[in-house]
């Protein structure tokens, strides 16, 4: 049952330090933690994780706001969960931040907060809504709003996020798909098949490569191809159409090999795609080759504010997809939620990667100007310039002095250029004109108008803005920090999509902090228990069952305060 939590809002008399130790808050006040406490575990909407739990029975669920931030806080810190738990049972001032006013007392266990990522991630699969990326916006939207953020002009840059998966040649994968297969099957398939498996079963798939060596490869996957043939022919799908195992094995069939005649042919290499199953631990991961380096996972798409005159910008938009769709598909995908939270939207500064037709025409439609920062592929070295009037009108002017009106044909505006004034333009020999009887003619379309005009937007806008989009090359770098050559500690594009909103949230958060604070203050780590304090933590809850001996308490409060100040 969805319960939210209202813990942290009243304290109890005798266990919390706001209530028995003025002092000791007083100091919390000034740490960072005590900032995120009231900028964001606050803030955070809890009914967003409503539809996960039911609405009249069962047992209450744990914290959201509380497990939300925590997931946030481990992974701006770069801890592991076992690290995350010492911190919030350890960590006054992690407990503060997580609305923890007491010595005592886990929020959540360990199965706890991994059955609610579970629960995440199924609710994801069924509606394919992202929770945490509703958050995540929700956030924004109030930040945007209490900070009084122009949203005007916008920058956007993407990232490499590659899953933490080993990379698998491709006879190497087949005999590990193979293995992994055998495990799942009942025992009556495994003493049937038995046979074909057996070269495989008692070394690991690279240590089965290593002995058969480089001259053997060929007529090791002419083998395995029967094999996998045979296999899929003679296993029946009812009995293991949910294992993963088995799902693995039939999109490897269906990639690496095809079926004619009843004969199993090898597709050649150069058939498989980018998204052929990189490795069986992750089904998700997609191949890229980006500046002649290798990717195996997804990339992640970052879209900030960047208005001068604001005090603070923040990240507006983070999203997911995997590593072979262009940047110019996931910007143009993206652009109705932008424009949801900013509504005042009407610059975007963005690389080369991200100019297309499709994106023009949206962005016209919304009333957005593009600038792009580079441009891809080759220059007319003969530039002709298209105009557009209030009228609808096209007008169009070449280096040799002609301004003419466009006309419309059946397909193409048309420009007409006079012949005799043509011959003598030093440019005519590289013009991109067509010649006819009477004219020289150029021929363009609306979307030909459009990207002319992305083109040329950089020169008229200020120079103080020509240089917007850098700043956001910093904000990947935050992203990338914690990775070790972009490569995560876990696996799969619902992980990676965890990692980059928990991660954006604090990103955004130490931008505001660092805005209302002027300079950093205390960060926390004077407020970590000492050696003692798995010690101290137990005498507590020790105490707590016999704290009406009001008295005693006293004593004890004395020592405990003590006890932090050295």
């Amino acid at each position: 049952m969805h319960r939210k939590n209202k813990e942290h809002l009243q304290g109890k008399l005798f266990y919390d330090f706001p209530q028995t130790m003025p002092e000791f808050i007083d100091m919390i006040k000034e740490t960072k933690e005590y900032y995120f406490y009231e900028n964001i575990f606050c803030n955070i909407d809890e009914s967003i994780f409503k539809p996960l739990y039911c609405n009249n029975n069962g047992r209450p669920n744990a914290p959201i706001n509380v497990m939300v931030c925590a997931l946030s806080l481990k992974e701006e810190r770069g801890w592991s969960y076992s690290e995350m738990f010492s911190q919030i049972q350890y960590n006054v001032a992690v407990r503060t931040a997580l609305g923890l006013f007491s010595f005592y007392g886990m929020p959540f266990s360990r199965s706890t907060i991994f059955d609610f990522q579970n629960l995440i991630y199924d609710y994801e699969l069924m509606t394919g809504v992202k929770l945490f990326e509703q958050v995540f916006d929700d956030l924004v939207r109030k930040q945007i709003k209490q900070y009084k953020i122009k949203t005007d002009i916008v920058r956007t840059d993407s990232f490499m996020i590659d899953s933490n998966i080993r990379r698998y040649g491709r006879l190497q994968l087949l005999i590990e798909v193979l293995k992994r297969l055998y495990k799942v099957l009942r025992k009556d398939d495994k003493k049937k098949f038995r046979e074909l498996f057996s070269p495989y079963l008692h070394l690991s798939s690279e240590s089965y490569l290593y002995v058969l060596g480089s001259n053997k490869v060929s007529g090791e996957l002419t083998k395995i191809a029967d094999i996998y043939y045979l296999l899929k022919m003679g296993l029946s799908s009812s009995h293991y159409k949910s294992k993963e195992d088995y799902k693995n094995f039939l999109r490897i069939f269906d990639e690496h090999f095809s079926v004619d005649d009843t004969k199993v042919k090898i597709r050649p290499q150069s058939d498989l795609g980018s998204n052929t199953l990189q490795s069986p631990d992750d089904k998700d991961a997609t191949y890229r080759t980006k500046r002649k380096q290798s990717y195996r996972g997804q990339s992640g798409n970052i879209i900030e504010t960047g208005n001068k005159e604001n005090n603070v910008n923040i990240i507006l938009d983070l999203s997911i997809a995997p590593n072979n769709v262009d940047d110019s598909v996931i910007l143009n995908n993206r652009l109705d939620n932008i424009k949801d939270k900013a509504e005042d939207l009407k610059e975007i500064h963005f690389d080369g990667g991200y100019g297309s037709e499709d994106n023009d025409e949206k962005l016209e439609e919304l009333g957005v100007t593009p600038v792009q920062t580079a441009i891809k592929g080759k220059q007319s070295e003969v530039n002709i310039g298209i105009e557009k009037t209030k009228g609808n009108d096209f007008i169009v002017s070449c280096p040799g002095n002609q301004v003419v009106k466009a006309e419309q044909g059946r397909k193409r505006f048309k420009a007409y250029f006079d012949k005799s004034i043509c011959k003598n333009c030093p440019f005519s020999s590289k013009c991109p004109t067509v010649k006819t009887k009477k004219y020289r003619v150029y021929y363009f379309s609306s979307k030909e108008f459009l990207k002319r005009k992305r083109h040329a937007s950089l020169h008229q806008i200020p120079p103080e803005r020509r240089t917007l989009r850098a700043n956001v090359e910093a904000t990947v770098r935050e992203f990338t920090r914690h990775m070790q050559g972009h490569k995560l500690k876990v696996r799969g594009a619902f992980k990676a999509e965890l990692y980059i909103f928990s991660l954006g949230i604090m990103i955004n958060f130490g931008r505001i902090y660092r805005y209302l604070t002027g300079t950093p203050k205390i960060d926390g780590s004077f407020f970590v228990f000492n050696l003692m304090s798995p010690i101290l933590h137990k005498i507590l809850k020790i105490f707590e069952k016999i704290s009406v001996q009001i008295k005693l308490f006293y004593k004890f409060k004395n020592l405990s305060y003590k006890i932090f100040q050295t």
